[in-house]
């Protein structure tokens, strides 16, 4: 799957990620236009509230601007990102978790969560049935990696989203690279075993 870090290219991608490094405030802001869209999309898979999930992704890029000066090139800027974003998100369920939950802050609806994220998609031409068909897809496996356990999903969305490779993912979640090994075979099993998706993996729709 291919990822933001592939848009400028290798060489303009490092000359972006060394002028960011430098203090550069453009060519971080390009960084972040790459990736905002997707941030969201794997804040909202980690929370399932939309307006949480935007105040996590501005929260993650502003703490990456600080602190970009670290970034040594080992993982894909993605990845770091992601690692951001999660520690934003635990610090984020330990305080919901140290205090009493207002109603206002409570996860809305499946309706209205997709309502909200229809809202931010521009208009476009009318898809071909292909891209429909591809569209749908990709949306039935989305919608399955948000139901899996929180465990599950960081190691699916690191490992098939963000391509990393295992050592990075264990990196990023602070295990070891067997207990990232495990949760990936629990999280692909029990994909495996949702209806909703088991024409992804055997086409004949046998199970």
């Amino acid at each position: 799957m291919t990822t933001p870090d592939a848009q400028f290219g290798e060489g303009g991608w490092n000359q972006l990620l060394q002028r960011a490094r430098e203090g550069d405030p453009d060519a971080f802001c390009a960084l972040a236009q790459a990736h905002e869209h997707r941030l969201f999309q794997q804040a909202v898979a980690l929370c399932r509230n939309p307006a949480t999930a935007e105040d996590l992704a501005a929260e993650t890029l502003i703490e990456s601007w600080k602190s970009i000066g670290r970034f040594d090139g080992s993982c894909r800027f993605s990845t770091w990102l992601y690692a951001i974003l999660l520690h934003r998100f635990q610090k984020h369920t330990r305080k919901l978790r140290s205090r009493p939950v207002p109603l206002s802050t409570l996860p809305v609806g499946e309706a209205t969560a997709r309502a909200t994220l229809l809202e931010r998609v521009p208009d476009a031409q009318p898809l071909s049935s292909d891209a429909l068909a591809q569209a749908e897809t990709d949306a039935r496996l989305r919608d399955a990696v948000e139901a899996l356990p929180e465990k599950h999903r960081q190691v699916v969305l690191l490992r098939f989203f963000e391509d990393a490779a295992l050592p990075q993912i264990a990196t990023v979640l602070g295990l070891s690279v067997g207990t990232v090994k495990s949760r990936l075979h629990h999280a692909l099993t029990k994909l495996r075993k949702m209806k909703s998706i088991v024409n992804l993996w055997n086409p004949s729709g046998d199970t």
